[in-house]
């Protein structure tokens, strides 16, 4: 099987490794980039080719930026062999829109991956368009499992998928940021209050993941009635934090469906 990466940005970097940890062979892997020195540094780096041509491809990833969608399709259109499967990786990008640049000759599945997938711990959505064959869809489920997790969806859920996991990193860093000025403004350094936040939040999702209890189980295990704990989640419950995440998340899948 040998398959194209278009695009080496640091998503694109990420997949190419997730390509390599899968199995596949660097020599049937290689990097299409307009900026010459970055695919040399990636095929000096992990041993893959820089591609050509997409006459003799597989498998094409699309790794490209939503506004270089279109002229990318445009540019390849033709070039790529009847039958060989698209990836896209293209946020808000739609099936049809990828198959009709394609004149409808290649089977498309689109994926939303996050960036944790750079560490190997990302979660990624897939949504499968027509003529996607078994083998395919295997080639597809193994390489974004070897980095991190992937789940399929319906299409029409894609957006949810963007404000869940997608945009979820940034939650996830903004919280951090709130504790760490909230435990500096406490008295902590915030050299002090970084680490402590950090792993703190690091440990609970190792917890989380590791011990099969629901993140409601592990919540009340660690809140004593009237405790501190308890002090700080009833001040959550009163700024009515349940409806602060789900009013953004619906913000961020809004936004979704206005892009594509």
């Amino acid at each position: 099987m040998r398959i194209s990466v278009i695009g080496a940005g640091v998503m694109g970097e990420a997949l190419i490794a997730a390509l390599l940890k899968a199995g596949h062979a660097p020599g049937h892997v290689e990097v299409i980039e307009k900026r010459k020195e970055r695919a040399e540094e990636l095929a000096a780096k992990y041993s893959i080719k820089i591609g050509t041509e997409l006459g003799s491809s597989d498998v094409v990833l699309l790794v490209t930026k939503p506004q270089d969608l279109e002229s990318v399709l445009a540019d390849i259109n033709g070039k790529v062999k009847d039958g060989a499967l698209i990836v896209s990786f293209a946020a808000g990008k739609k099936i049809a829109t990828i198959s009709n640049g394609l004149s409808g000759k290649c089977p498309v599945v689109r994926v939303m991956p996050n960036t944790p997938t750079l560490v190997g711990k990302g979660a990624a959505g897939y949504s499968l368009g027509e003529g996607v064959t078994d083998h395919q869809k295997k080639f597809v489920v193994d390489f974004l499992n070897a980095a991190g997790i992937s789940v399929e969806v319906k299409e029409e859920l894609q957006d949810a998928v963007t404000a869940t996991s997608g945009s979820g990193p940034a939650y996830f860093f903004a919280f951090v940021e709130s504790m760490v000025k909230g435990a500096v403004n406490l008295g902590l350094s915030e050299e002090v209050a970084s680490q402590l936040t950090v792993q703190t939040l690091v440990g609970a999702a190792e917890l989380l993941q590791t011990s099969g209890k629901s993140a409601t189980t592990l919540r009340e295990n660690v809140t004593s009635p009237n405790g501190t704990t308890f002090a700080a989640l009833q001040s959550f419950a009163a700024s009515d934090l349940e409806q602060i995440v789900a009013k953004a998340m619906k913000a961020a899948r809004d936004r979704s469906i206005e892009l594509s």
